[in-house]
């Protein structure tokens, strides 16, 4: 239960993507600021990295209760404290910091548009939503890969109004209906990958080769997820002790183990392992991208490391530290 302080600081907390929103926007003009060389810029992004705390403080009970994701439970539980000690550490002279705060800003610009821009209607035509441009092309091709495996669901409307689901019928009758969501596109993994490279200072064509390397690699293996997951959850491939399943999830409907299994395990451990290894391969192309990751590293274990020498990287000129 809740203490009545928590209850009260998040009642006041406007909604989940108005939130969001403004602290994009004080990110945007705390770098506005620095780069102007006004020194309150420094005191709105560390202010701003407070909030940006508050916001997966506040994201925990719907990673925990509603996704029912483990990883990004604990990814929330991790960001809140860290995105704070972000904003201490900045107030009190760690300038580098300010790489990071751009690249957070330039994430979320890119992110919320496809989360909070809705359908518009101009001269009587009606231009669909981001989300669902995306959304629903993903859903082409996870179904081209499902038809290439040699599998026929049903392609059928998502709870969201979509053409962006599939209907499997089990043998005992019983149906599945498996959506593609916003967060089956990848554009998640592809704003923070989008945010870091925008953020560093260096030519414009090792940017673009960074971009090259990271972008395409997300979209062909977020498609892949998609087509692994809904072909293991609408055949139930994966029932795989499903008391245990359940309970961990705190779930109680018996034909979601495969889903649990083949997504909130299974897919999620390995899209952690992935951002990891494209990480690698993005800062081989833009060393500049290293000062991010050593400040990161600092942030979660308080010691300073020499990623370009531990990880064997081109010597590039970096974002110095002032």
């Amino acid at each position: 239960m809740q203490s009545g302080v928590t209850e009260a600081v998040f009642t006041a907390v406007p909604d989940t993507f108005t939130f969001a929103w403004i602290i994009a926007v004080l990110f945007g003009i705390a770098a506005l600021l620095d780069y102007r060389g006004h020194d309150r810029g420094r005191d709105l992004a560390a202010a701003a990295w407070g909030l940006f705390g508050l916001f997966w403080l506040y994201m925990v009970p719907y990673f925990a209760f509603e996704h029912q994701s483990y990883v990004e439970s604990i990814l929330a539980l991790v960001g809140a404290p860290a995105c704070a000690y972000a904003g201490l550490l900045l107030y009190r002279g760690r300038s580098s910091l300010f790489v990071l705060t751009r690249a957070v800003g330039l994430m979320l610009f890119i992110y919320l548009p496809f989360e909070t821009i809705p359908a518009i209607t101009v001269a009587g035509a009606t231009l669909p939503a981001p989300r669902q441009v995306l959304i629903e092309i993903v859903a082409d091709q996870t179904g081209f890969l499902i038809d290439l495996l040699g599998y026929d669901p049903e392609r059928v409307t998502s709870t969201e109004g979509y053409d962006a689901a599939f209907r499997w019928v089990l043998d005992d009758g019983h149906i599945m209906r498996i959506s593609v969501v916003l967060a089956c596109t990848g554009i998640g993994s592809m704003a923070i990958f989008g945010g870091l490279v925008g953020a560093v200072s260096a030519p414009v064509n090792r940017k673009l080769r960074a971009l090259a390397v990271s972008l395409p690699i997300i979209y062909v293996l977020n498609i892949l997820r998609t087509t692994f997951i809904t072909v293991v959850a609408g055949n139930q491939y994966m029932h795989w002790y499903p008391e245990i399943v359940l309970a961990m999830f705190g779930a109680s409907d018996p034909y979601r183990v495969s889903f649990f299994v083949s997504d909130r395990i299974i897919s999620q451990l390995l899209a952690v392992v992935a951002l990891v290894g494209i990480t690698y391969l993005v800062a081989r192309e833009l060393p500049e991208l290293v000062v991010v990751l050593e400040d990161v590293l600092y942030i979660l274990t308080g010691e300073e490391h020499d990623l370009t020498e531990s990880l064997d990287l081109p010597r590039e000129p970096t974002n110095r530290r002032s």
